[in-house]
């Protein structure tokens, strides 16, 4: 009951920031689990393909596919995809297939960017219409009476609207900078990863055009 209370003394602009946090929450949570099951799962796997490719790479190939839902595997199988590719072919596809990843990765950015700079101005503005009503009832020679009193509690509601834009606000950007910067270490691994890919790549075609020359 407390908590409606407090929504209704923020005034109408109150509402569009309970929508925009209901918004940023499901994106936080959404984000959250896409990063856990990066971090969780990635690397592991990653590393356990590049051993077995130098060994097997037809069967480290094919095991690499029960993991489409990790971003490196997905560049790994663009490049991999392509049917006896020169090292240059490789490396163009590798590159590709990075960019074509990065949207993935950095997605809802722009959605939490909007909410930081726009939640603590919708938070003033329902300062300003607050204060912009309680002021108006107050005449001169109401000051020390009830109703100026009144005014002054409509002041302090007022300010619920700010308190509640800039909450909001914090909480994004906290999350928000999180996730950014797990894009960083992610850029840092795809260029880690696909160094050692191509080492391995050009290594495995060296073999073939030598037994393709015999």
């Amino acid at each position: 009951m407390e908590i409606l209370k407090l929504f209704t003394a923020g005034g109408v602009v109150v509402w569009p920031l309970l929508l925009a946090s209901v918004c940023v929450v499901t994106l936080i949570l959404e984000r959250s689990w896409f990063w856990w099951q990066i971090l969780k799962h990635q690397e592991r796997v990653v590393n356990t393909f590049l051993v077995d490719y130098d060994q097997h790479p037809k069967a480290a190939i094919q095991k690499l596919k029960e993991q489409p839902s990790l971003p490196m595997v997905r560049i790994f199988l663009a490049a991999l995809s392509l049917d006896q590719a020169t090292p240059d072919e490789f490396n163009l596809a590798l590159e590709s297939a990075a960019q074509a990843e990065i949207p993935r990765l950095k997605q809802y950015s722009t959605v939490f960017e909007t909410v930081v700079g726009i939640a603590p101005l919708l938070g003033l503005l329902g300062t300003i219409l607050g204060l912009i009503q309680a002021l108006s009832s107050l005449q001169i020679g109401d000051v020390g009476t009830a109703r100026a009193a009144g005014v002054t509690a409509g002041i302090g509601e007022a300010l619920i609207s700010t308190a509640i834009g800039l909450v909001v606000a914090m909480v994004t950007l906290l999350f928000a900078n999180a996730f950014q910067g797990q894009y960083r270490r992610q850029r840092a691994a795809i260029a880690d990863y696909g160094g050692r890919i191509e080492i391995a790549y050009r290594r495995h075609y060296r073999q073939f055009v030598n037994r393709q020359g015999r």
